[in-house]
């Protein structure tokens, strides 16, 4: 009966985003001119999903590529339920791709539901290699951190309340953006760019790249954790086949800095779900989630 109960609350979930309304705003460009180092020469921006008509309905999932002008689209939650605060969503996609819906404007949906602001980050791929696949994305973070602080105001934040949420590839994104935060990884541009880049709290779902590739017991290089990295909310499971290893590693060093930490693991689910529903327990973190903005404070009324 419990069983049934959890995954009615699941469903009733998944019921109460598909009828509520997406309030998104036109995107906005990040930088002012080409982004750094960019020549225009990925190509074409656009879905790269290879549309099969036997796939279930809600089950395909956009594959945005070619990214060359990354942007932020805003959505903002219901006025009644505004809180103030925002978090930064980064799609996956391995740094290829950006899973648009299902990492991006669906935790977006989910955000509004909560009362939080939806900064949905466009970021530039494929990876250009130069010094790494994250590096053009990791400029993209930083910088959007910046401009969404100094359009607070305008858009209904609290600066002091922006958080950084990502999945798989847009994890590590997040994780670095929550590591390396103290100098910027491009020459200033604008205002913007005088804005503090480091987030104030950080969720990671199914975390990939956190670890250093040919030995697990150990961070990538990037991933630079100290008593400044922002607190964290993650989720992995025991049979993710990009390995629960990153949850750990990640978890472990924030405990070591005596950052706080809140560590799901679950024993199954695999990897790339996002918040659409199934019979796994991981299905319910959207509800822990929140129940950790919550109790950490970051989620209380304008007034308060």
């Amino acid at each position: 009966m419990e069983h049934l109960t959890s995954m009615a609350v699941v469903g009733l979930i998944a019921l109460c985003l598909a009828a509520a309304p997406l309030r998104a705003e036109e995107p906005v460009l990040l930088w002012p001119g080409a982004a750094p180092g960019d020549k225009g020469d990925i190509g074409e921006e656009k879905d790269q999903t290879k549309h099969d008509p036997k796939t279930p309905p809600g089950s395909e999932v956009i594959r945005l590529g070619n990214v060359s002008k990354p942007t932020v689209t805003i959505f903002r939650p219901a006025a009644d339920k505004a809180t103030g605060a925002a978090v930064m969503v980064c799609p996956g996609g391995g740094y290829s791709i950006l899973a648009w819906d299902l990492e991006g404007t669906e935790i977006c949906q989910w955000l509004n539901s909560i009362g939080v602001t939806g900064v949905l980050l466009k970021y530039r791929v494929p990876g250009r290699g130069d010094p790494a696949p994250y590096g053009a994305p990791l400029q993209d973070a930083q910088r959007a951190l910046g401009l969404v602080r100094q359009r607070a105001a305008e858009w209904g934040i609290d600066p002091k309340r922006v958080g950084i949420l990502g999945f798989s590839a847009g994890a590590h994104l997040a994780a670095a953006a929550s590591c390396n935060f103290e100098a910027r990884s491009y020459p200033a541009v604008g205002e913007a760019d005088k804005q503090s880049c480091r987030p104030d709290f950080t969720v990671l779902i199914y975390p990939a790249y956190l670890v250093a590739k040919d030995d697990p017991s150990k961070a990538a290089p990037e991933i630079k954790v100290t008593a400044g990295t922002p607190p964290a909310f993650i989720v992995q499971t025991q049979d993710d086949p990009i390995g629960v290893d990153n949850a750990f590693k990640y978890a472990i060093l924030l405990k070591a800095s005596k950052v706080p930490v809140e560590l799901h693991v679950y024993p199954t689910g695999g990897h790339g779900y996002g918040l659409r529903p199934s019979p796994n327990a991981v299905s319910h973190w959207p509800e822990r989630a929140a129940e950790w903005l919550k109790g950490q404070g970051w989620l209380k009324a304008k007034a308060d």
